[in-house]
């Protein structure tokens, strides 16, 4: 579970409305299916900044329900105005636009109300000359059935507040958003409990990543990108100023802020993105973390570098050339690490989503059973199918209801296939994990950092954060800041340093969303400088990229290998 920080720390505003829309409708869902399926389990990692999120939100709804200013994000504050924006003006036209972001097969085509809205706002949006025609009660209900579609399918099914809106249809007035509104705190002020009341039963293990989701092998040391491609582009910047220090700062936070929300510190931690090197590895053990995990490319690299240093070594350790599926032990470090079947994950991801349910779950356990039939029986077989909580699911039919539902029951009734925790796994005689002598630096997409570093665009980003870092380095040194505006800019500077803005630059992404991206990026930056005192450079608001391609579910999911290793 994992969302970028969107929120504008200067204004307050979120510029992006992922973190609620997501949290009604998938963190909801996927706790739903658990609940439904007491002898189910899984890890779920939450990302401390989406915890954060979570909470300010929940914290300026109160603030305005008791007369305080409005909702700092403009979709969210839009529903429950009492006043819309007047038609044909700039903020009703942003309105609009913003309603039309969602699936438009499985989202807004679903629902004839939602449809016929949309088809109504696209004709507005086209021909500037009708605007002036149009009413704030096209508006209101285009409103109103956004957050209708994006809500969790388990709440449309029970909730009567929504089932009660979706059978009026149309018409909404303030009271029936006012209505929706409350539902919408209802799922986000439950969330984090229904997920800690999951832990305390032994059905879910809940993990953390670093705290502002940084790419941390980077942080350490940039020319790590070198370990899987050697012949990468790297940054004019030799090496990110302070990186350990930086690293360790957001796993020490991450675990404050876990321990805030769920009141224990966790045992696992999924470095941001599978992200791993060696030093990686060693901090994760020396911060007492007891797993990570990453992807399979990280594996199969770190497999062949073992195979040519001591083959025989290799033998004996893995059967020959098969992949283990078990935890596995690099160098002298005790920390394991399991790893992400790509294979099986990305079924899930970009396949099973056009299946009929019971085909695809069908196929899934077909997999699975000829995976433990063809492990090794020295180690224990342990898949790990790791997940994206919210982007695939608004693929599937119905928020992925069907799949997911299948899919627990299946496993549930399986006479050798076991679900289970990492914790679980390791704590239940089956600690006795793969020795290889060394990680090699990647990523859980191809194994590599190539999604975050290399590009031109991406080094661009590389520099400007390496420069910024400078200078607070330098303001800090000089003693000019008192203890609570070192507290604020470290935070700021954390922001900063989140993998997702490396993620979206570069030619790959479509153009929309890298500049949506780039200008919070950019905006971060800038209220960095601000707090340490000293003037942005010009060439920070210089364009860092443009985009222009069309990826697969829109950029925001991968595959995790390359097409030539597909």
């Amino acid at each position: 579970m994992h969302q970028p920080i969107y929120q504008d720390k200067e204004s307050g505003e979120f510029m992006a409305p992922w973190v609620y829309l997501h949290t009604i409708k998938d963190y909801s869902d996927m706790a739903a299916h658990l609940e439904a399926h007491p002898n189910a389990k899984a890890v779920v990692n939450f990302a401390p900044v989406l915890l954060e999120q979570i909470e300010e939100y929940l914290t300026q709804i109160e603030h305005w329900r008791h007369g305080g200013r409005a909702i700092a994000d403009p979709l969210l504050a839009a529903l429950v105005t009492d006043e819309l924006p007047a038609p044909a003006t700039p903020a009703f036209l942003k309105l609009v636009q913003m309603c039309l972001r969602a699936n438009p097969d499985r989202i807004i085509h679903r629902f004839p109300h939602f449809s016929k809205l949309a088809n109504l706002a696209h004709y507005y949006c086209d021909k500037p000359e009708v605007q002036m025609y149009m009413g704030e009660q096209f508006l209101a209900d285009l409103l109103v059935w956004y957050h209708l579609g994006w809500m969790g399918e388990i709440v449309r099914r029970n909730n009567t507040i929504v089932r009660g809106l979706m059978e009026k249809g149309h018409q909404f007035s303030r009271q029936d958003r006012l209505a929706l509104m409350d539902v919408i705190v209802e799922i986000m002020a439950d969330v984090c409990p229904r997920y800690r009341k999951l832990a305390a039963k032994g059905q879910v293990e809940l993990a953390v990543s670093p705290y502002a989701h940084p790419m941390l092998p980077l942080l350490l040391n940039l020319e790590s990108a070198r370990e899987a491609q050697p012949d990468i582009t790297l940054p004019h910047a030799t090496h990110y100023p302070g990186g350990r220090e930086r690293a360790e700062w957001h796993l020490q936070r991450a675990q404050q802020v876990f321990k805030k929300f769920f009141g224990v510190e966790s045992k696992g931690c999924w470095s941001s993105e599978g992200g791993l090197s060696q030093p990686v590895l060693e901090l994760l053990s020396a911060q007492g973390f007891h797993w990570t995990a990453s992807g399979d490319s990280v594996l199969y690299n770190s497999l062949g570098k073992a195979r040519a240093q001591d083959p025989e070594a290799l033998q004996k350790q893995v059967n020959g050339d098969g992949r283990p599926h078990a935890a596995i032990r690099f160098g002298d470090i005790s920390l394991p690490t399991f790893f992400r079947d790509d294979g099986l994950s990305d079924l899930i991801g970009f396949n099973y989503s056009d299946w009929h349910a019971e085909d695809a779950v069908g196929d899934l356990i077909h997999h699975l059973e000829n995976i433990a039939r063809s492990a090794d029986r020295k180690q224990p077989c342990v898949i790990s199918i790791i997940m994206d909580g919210e982007n695939a699911w608004e693929y599937y039919p119905e928020n992925g209801v069907y799949f997911l539902d299948e899919l627990y029951r299946r496993l549930d009734a399986h006479p050798s296939l076991n679900l289970t925790t990492f914790s679980n796994a390791l704590g239940d005689g089956n600690g006795e994990a793969v020795q290889l002598p060394e990680v090699v630096a990647g990523s859980w997409i191809y194994g590599t950092f190539s999604t975050w570093i290399g590009d031109e665009d991406k080094n661009r980003a590389w520099d400007l954060l390496c420069e910024a870092k400078q200078h607070f380095d330098e303001v800090l040194k000089s003693g000019v800041l008192s203890t609570e505006q070192v507290e604020e800019a470290t935070a700021q500077l954390a922001i900063c340093e989140g993998s997702d803005w490396f993620w979206w630059f570069g030619d790959y992404n479509p153009p929309d969303t890298v500049s949506e991206f780039e200008h919070l990026y950019r905006r971060h930056l800038a209220n960095l400088y601000a707090l340490i005192q000293r003037p942005a450079p010009p060439h920070l608001y210089q364009k860092i990229s443009k985009g222009g391609g069309a990826p697969a579910r829109g950029g925001a999911m991968r595959h995790g290998h390359s097409e030539q290793e597909r």
